[in-house]
């Protein structure tokens, strides 16, 4: 029986062969996006979980209140660690850790390496990177030992066992003392080497509640126990003598939250060592997912209800051979699955085409080999199941419950619900087309928006070239050489690069209206910093030569006072104009001046507003030179400068990159959704049309008759065009109306999460409305112009 129907389907496929290509076609885009989407989605829900404690690991994140201002962050001191598995049982392991970039050499090879964790002896043992040498109790119990991953190992050493190898990280030594398996990709800690978190130098190893620099990672012996541990450590954080060994006062504040490790990516407001996601965007990629399978459904849907007119005759005598209801329903649902299980066929092998493409877009390293593990194989196995009855269902049941003499005597009517059930169809299909289609310009024009937007400074053709502990020894000279290559503009040094200013800190201020305490983000610099980035003075000057004799380092800093900068946001919010800020004293490690206002700049994400921030002037804290070269000659410059790199600095590697790049880093996450919010609206979009493409030609075909009567009388092209095509235009014109308000809403939803947005232009409406009815009406046309064509002799004897 089986056989038969399929052998029925494949014969009516045959029969048909637009209707059943435009199915096909349709249902397998639908199918591919759907398994990409839902592989995707899958990565994204799985990040963190391979980790054999993830229900038990999790990070701390700080949070204080200073001077009035309440700041979070998902960094914490030194003493967090140690102090929490000194003071609560429950605490197994703690693991302090850096990600920061750093030279290593072997023999005469030097590679710049950008992803150098530094973590805590216990690291290995709090998560399940697998060791494929060494043991995690001792992998990282001494300062000299350093582990490697298998693609490092293979990097640096070929085939040769890396194992006890020695690698050199500036003027010492360290042993290679395990080699694991490369991190895996749905991993927040991402790294190539491994080595003592007291390697980071001498400032981490005094405990301390602040300078905040480090990502905590806690392991507790039972995750029931995190909630109870939660309370504890809010307790304890409000003890008189942790409060006074942090230095708190009045109502400030010093706490710490508990993130479980599996909910950082998607739920944590804090990010990491990269970019969170977020679990709106996987709701929201899981609902275009099904928009997308939604409109390939209702395509088929509505074509086998229409050409179901054509098989009156078949269904009639099928009944009057005594088949009965259900062997027909069967038959079609047959029919659905073989078009469903072709489309899916074809679907996959399309995904495996475009993967590199779908990597490119989202980020990520999928390759063949994970399209073909278990779990995509059964999605799709799911996806053709459910399309087989989505698409397949209503018109099995409408056409296996009709009478049998209603459909010798009439054939099938469609005029009533069936029709209204068509209609229905093509207003959501295009609904979700028109909705997609403005969200996605709106994601757009908010992304063209943060690339435009003036920051306060020029972040273009600034170069930044990292700074280490030895190059400090001859900073200066280092300096004053790349400043005189030919193609240099200008020069400074500074800590951070400006577009995203992690440094907490706090000021006090007096002024003849009392003591002003302000929370707030600092930034050592270097001399020629506002010059360099081009930022604009309000008031005062930028730091200058002249500024170091004032910072006195004799008679252990008894005369040490420290210069200021501040931006025009710490002069509001200490009562400032920027000519009174001139000369006023504050204190935050030393106390000194303020020697200059800057305009505001965004020293953060513009999800941010601008707050305050303090400039001070610090050359032994360098960490990058940012160097302003000629725009015209940028590869001739960076030529020039790496020959000065290589006779300058020959320990470190010639490593660089520019400040846009970082700048374009933080929104990489919106980047990567307005990519896959764009594809989405252009495939809702051709599959719209698709359907409304295969319903214009069997309009056509039904009305042929009528076409041709009308030619004979005398009616004209353009009339026979819009015959057919007004009844599809209005119901286009109505699903614009019905998706209008609801893109506004949404659109106006997400860009909620900036600071600094787009107001919604009318022309989005218009535009993408007017867009979408110019398609389809063309679509539609093409099928109208092509029946008015056909010689009306020929029509009406055919009838």
């Amino acid at each position: 029986m089986l056989k038969n129907y399929f052998k029925i389907a494949l014969r009516n496929l045959r029969k048909n062969k637009l209707y059943s290509a435009i199915n096909i076609f349709g249902l397998m885009v639908g199918l591919a996006a759907c398994l990409l989407i839902g592989i995707y989605i899958s990565h994204e829900l799985s990040y963190d979980r391979f980790n054999k404690n993830a229900d038990r690991i999790v990070r701390a994140t700080m949070e204080y209140k200073k001077a009035g201002t309440v700041n979070t962050t998902a960094t914490s001191g030194t003493k967090t660690g140690p102090q929490f598995k000194r003071t609560f049982p429950v605490v197994e392991e703690y693991a302090r850790t850096y990600i920061g970039t750093r030279a290593v050499k072997l023999g005469d090879k030097v590679f710049e390496e950008k992803r150098f964790l530094y973590a805590d002896e216990a690291f290995f043992k709090i998560f399940s990177f697998q060791l494929v040498k060494g043991d995690a109790a001792d992998v990282l119990d001494a300062p000299d030992k350093i582990v490697i991953t298998e693609s490092v190992a293979r990097k640096y050493f070929g085939t040769e066992d890396a194992f006890h190898k020695t690698l050199q990280l500036g003027t010492k030594d360290y042993t290679v003392s395990g080699i694991c398996k490369d991190v895996p990709q749905n991993s927040q800690i991402k790294f190539d080497f491994v080595t003592n978190f007291l390697n980071i130098g001498n400032n981490v190893k005094e405990e301390q509640w602040w300078t905040a620099n480090w990502i905590t990672y806690f392991l507790v012996k039972d995750a029931e126990n995190i909630p109870k541990l939660q309370q504890q450590v809010t307790d304890y954080m409000n003890t008189k003598i942790v409060r006074a060994e942090a230095g708190l006062e009045g109502d400030d504040f010093l706490n710490y939250h508990l993130e479980p490790l599996t909910r950082v990516h998607l739920y944590s407001a804090l990010s990491g060592f990269e970019p969170n996601g977020r679990i709106s965007y996987v709701y929201l990629f899981v609902i275009i997912a099904l928009l997308i399978l939604l409109i390939a459904c209702a395509n088929y849907t509505n074509l086998a209800t229409a050409q179901s007119a054509g098989r009156s005759g078949e269904i009639g005598v099928r009944k009057v051979m005594g088949a009965s209801r259900k062997q027909v329903f069967m038959q079609f649902i047959g029919e659905s699955s073989a078009i469903s299980v072709i489309a899916a066929i074809l679907a996959f092998l399309l995904s495996l085409l475009l993967i590199p493409y779908f990597n490119s877009i989202t980020g990520n390293e999928f390759s063949v080999a994970d399209m073909l593990q278990t779990r995509p194989i059964m999605m799709m196995v799911v996806f053709t199941i459910i399309v087989s009855l989505l698409a397949g269902a209503y018109p099995a049941l409408v056409l296996s419950g009709t009478q049998i003499m209603g459909i010798l005597k009439k054939g099938f009517n469609f005029t009533g619900t069936n029709n209204l059930l068509r209609k229905s169809l093509i207003v959501i299909q295009f609904s979700i087309s028109v909705f997609l289609i403005i969200y996605t310009l709106i994601v757009m024009q908010q992304m063209d928006f943060l690339q435009h937007k003036n920051l306060g400074y020029d972040k273009d053709h600034l170069l930044i070239l990292p700074v280490d502990a030895k190059m400090l020894e001859n900073y200066e000279s280092i300096k004053d050489a790349i400043a005189a290559v030919p193609g240099v503009e200008a020069i400074t040094g500074a800590y951070e690069t400006p577009e995203f200013v992690e440094w907490g800190d706090g000021i006090t201020a007096t002024d003849e209206k009392g003591v002003h305490e302000v929370s707030l983000r600092a930034m050592p610099v270097d001399l020629n910093f506002s010059k360099t980035l081009k930022m604009e003075m309000l008031a005062g000057r930028d730091f200058q030569r002249s500024d170091f004799s004032i910072m006195d380092t004799a008679n252990n800093y008894a005369g040490f006072r420290q210069p200021y900068v501040i931006n025009e946001s710490l002069a509001k919010k200490l009562g400032w104009t920027p000519q009174q800020a001139i000369g006023k004293i504050i204190e935050k490690s030393a106390k000194g001046p303020v020697v200059g206002v800057v305009k505001d700049f965004n020293f953060q994400s513009l999800h941010e507003p601008v707050s305050p921030l303090i400039l001070f002037l610090d050359k032994d804290l360098a960490r990058t030179f940012i160097v302003r070269i000629n725009g015209s000659e940028i590869q001739s410059v960076i030529n020039r400068l790496e020959v000065l790199w290589k006779q300058r600095v020959a320990h470190h590697s010639f490593e660089y990159h520019f400040l846009d790049e970082d700048y374009n880093k933080l929104y990489i996450g919106e980047q990567r959704s307005a990519a896959l919010f764009t594809i989405a609206a252009i495939l809702a979009m051709l599959l719209a049309c698709l359907g409304l493409f295969g319903l214009a030609a069997f309009t056509a075909i039904q009305r042929m008759k009528e076409i041709g009567i009308r030619r004979v009388v005398g009616a004209d092209i353009s009339s026979i065009v819009l015959l057919i095509s007004k009844n599809f235009l209005l119901l286009v014109g109505i699903a614009a109306c019905i998706a209008v308000p609801f893109a506004w809403y949404a659109g106006n939803l997400w860009l909620q999460d900036f600071a600094y947005r787009i107001n919604i232009s009318y022309w989005v409406f218009t535009g993408a409305v007017a867009a979408v009815i110019l398609i389809a009406l063309i679509t539609v046309s093409f099928q109208a112009i092509r029946a008015a064509l056909i010689n009306p002799v020929k029509s009406l004897r055919s009838e």
